[in-house]
């Protein structure tokens, strides 16, 4: 799959949540392997910050991003419509310090983006696939969030509130393509008992009934009630009666579960790639949402490349009599057994470490290792078979070595091992030359690792 940005730009504007100010947001198509970054034009030099967990500075309220002084805050619901809609680029620019809270839901982001279009771009899509499970838990307060391996991205939500009105609800999203109709429209909610503090804390000064739904459910002074009735603009309630207050009904029983599955959505574009994996989310919020998001941003940081799912029970793209056909390597120097996935611009391939290779006897006989070189060499080969596939009649042409650089050797590779090789090309193929970046895994660690040319030519 390729990667997505905006067709063309679109504009959003309205108050702020916490500041109250009105707050122009440009999104902007971005060029490949661009991510998601929020460009603040209200400051000297524009300055710029990705939307990744490790720039996440606080979650109180919603989840705040910052590189150095400058920040953004309420970046969740953007960044849920954009990430629901498969966008992998986009320049956000900004005028103040938060997004525009509109009516707090990712509604009308979702509908912008709907009307502008999308496009696909060159690149290939860098998917961060769960292959075991995953999980992060606040034992203080008792959320969770657990992630399994699957095919697609689904959201299961669990919420549980101490209170009469709003008691244990569920939410699930199992197609991302529903997202616009079946969670965009969720509003953000608020207790009453948690409007005074958060206006102590010089908060939610752009908060009312069109972006929020209010809920009264703890018991209080009429006098106390009143005055935070006054202070919302709404009419005065009796103090024994509970539930909603906004003009606005519920658009759904489930409104607030659907909106914190909204919540989750958003903090997981903070991983800075689209996941394959079911996520179970108990009782979540901003602070456990980017604890994950920060647990899956320390792996990619750790290991630039996954390894690739290898199902030795698939059928391979190429077996070894295709290989054979197509290079001229013969024993002892073949040393790729099939090619199990391939895409425009990458192949993986496979070699079986036996203990039958004849180079264990001298390298070494008291502890067989594959040398480095050999390795290396699969990879060339690996990705010789990938620059064959740019060309009519591949069977009438031959790759050759023309450089190597950047060679790093991690953890040996012995019998029993399965290398898996993962080669994809840096630059375009330009006069028969093509420049590579090649992996080889023993499950899930990079074993070795390097950059290499090699030239196209026709045999004579």
């Amino acid at each position: 799959m390729k990667q997505i940005t905006l067709k063309a730009p679109f504009a959003v504007n309205g108050k702020g949540l916490h500041t109250g100010k009105i707050i122009n947001a440009e999104f902007n198509p971005a060029p490949d392997n661009f991510g998601y970054k929020f460009q603040r034009t209200d400051l000297e030099g524009e300055p710029i910050i990705e939307a990744l967990a490790e720039n996440v500075l606080s979650t109180t309220r919603g989840t705040v991003i910052a590189k150095g002084d400058v920040s953004v805050s309420t970046s969740e619901h953007a960044l849920a419509a954009l990430y629901a809609a498969g966008i992998d680029n986009c320049l956000i620019k900004i005028d103040g310090p938060e997004m525009p809270i509109l009516d707090g839901s990712a509604k009308e982001f979702c509908e912008k983006i709907a009307q502008t279009g999308l496009v696909e771009q060159k690149a290939e899509k860098d998917f961060y696939i769960v292959k075991q499970k995953i999980e992060v838990r606040d034992e203080e307060t008792g959320a969770s969030i657990v992630v399994l391996p699957d095919d697609d991205l689904s959201i299961d939500v669990m919420v549980n509130f101490d209170s009469p009105v709003l008691a244990n609800q569920y939410a699930c999203l199992e197609n991302v393509e529903n997202f616009p109709e079946e969670v965009a429209s969720s509003r953000t909610f608020v207790f009453v008992r948690e409007i005074e503090p958060l206006v102590k804390g010089n908060l939610i000064k752009g908060g009312d009934l069109d972006n929020a739904v209010v809920i009264y459910d703890s018991p209080m002074p009429q006098e106390e009630l009143d005055r935070l009735a006054d202070l919302m603009g709404v009419q005065r309630k009796n103090v024994s009666e509970f539930g909603f207050i906004q003009d606005k009904p519920l658009i759904v029983d489930n409104e607030p579960a659907r909106h914190k599955l909204m919540d989750v959505m958003g903090d997981l574009a903070l991983i800075g790639r689209p996941l394959k994996g079911k996520v179970i989310a108990t009782r979540p919020g901003h602070f456990i949402n980017t604890t994950f998001a920060k647990k899956i941003r320390k792996e990619i940081k750790r290991q630039d490349i996954q390894a690739p799912i290898y199902n030795p029970n698939a059928e391979p793209i190429m077996d070894n009599n295709r290989i054979r056909e197509l290079l001229p390597h013969r024993y002892p120097m073949l040393l790729v057994d099939k090619i199990i996935e391939k895409g425009e611009n990458y192949i993986v391939g496979v070699k079986n470490i036996t203990a039958n290779e004849p180079f264990f006897p001298g390298h070494f006989p008291q502890e067989p290792v594959l040398p480095g070189v050999l390795q290396i060499e699969a990879m060339a080969q690996t990705g010789g078979l990938l620059v064959l596939g740019t060309v009519d009649e591949p069977e009438r042409y031959s790759t050759y070595f023309m450089k190597i650089d950047n060679v790093k050797f991690r953890q040996k590779v012995v019998p029993g091992d399965t290398l898996i090789f993962h080669i994809s090309f840096m630059t375009e193929l330009r006069r028969g030359c093509a420049v590579m970046k090649g992996y080889a895994f023993v499950g899930e660690k990079i074993v070795s690792e390097c950059e290499f040319m090699a030239q196209i030519i026709k045999n004579k």
